[in-house]
């Protein structure tokens, strides 16, 4: 039987169980979890938070982590400044990273999501106003998120990944995981 973890991924947790070549310790995913044999189906950055999928299935993990499977992820992002029209129209077309374009995306303006407190919490700054988008992608490459928004002008704050396909966070706490059937 294939095992399929659900994770919700804290903020400055790194998406691997160890970290042996740090000179200081850092938290790992063992941290949260001691399941023999699954692993990550993708990564999610040490200063993003949210969903993370674990694994035992070769297979599995391909379909969810390969980039030529074009699997859904939507993330939650806290972005400096209020995007406007033109912002968002960018980042559904699809924007010019170094790498090259991305896939178009679907974006929108988003109220504040009743979120976790984040520890520690976003910057707070009285003369830059932010806001939060959705935003759903189906690419992974390196930092993408943070660097699509940047590119449309407005920087990431918080990033939170809310869904892969048609797994998502719903009712996981930072640092918990459920098993669900595959």
């Amino acid at each position: 039987m294939t095992r399929l973890i659900v994770f919700n991924k804290p903020y400055d947790v790194l998406s691997q169980f160890t970290d042996v070549k740090s000179p200081t310790p850092r938290a790992t995913l063992s941290d949260f979890m001691q399941v023999p044999g699954v692993y990550p189906a993708g990564r999610l950055d040490r200063d993003s938070e949210g969903l993370l999928l674990l694994t035992d299935d070769g297979r599995l993990q391909a379909r969810i982590a390969d980039p030529r499977f074009l699997q859904e992820k939507t993330y939650l992002v806290q972005v400096e400044g209020e995007p406007d029209d033109a912002a968002l129209a960018a980042l559904r077309a699809g924007v010019r990273l170094n790498d090259g374009m991305t896939l178009p995306a679907r974006a929108r303006r988003i109220a504040a999501p009743d979120l976790w407190p984040r520890d520690p919490p976003v910057r707070f700054r009285k003369t830059v106003p932010d806001c939060w988008i959705e935003l759903t992608i189906r690419e992974g490459r390196n930092r993408q998120v943070r660097r699509m928004t940047a590119a449309a002008g407005h920087p990431t704050l918080r990033l939170v990944r809310w869904s892969v396909g048609a797994w998502s966070l719903d009712g996981l706490a930072p640092g918990e995981w459920r098993e669900v059937v595959v």
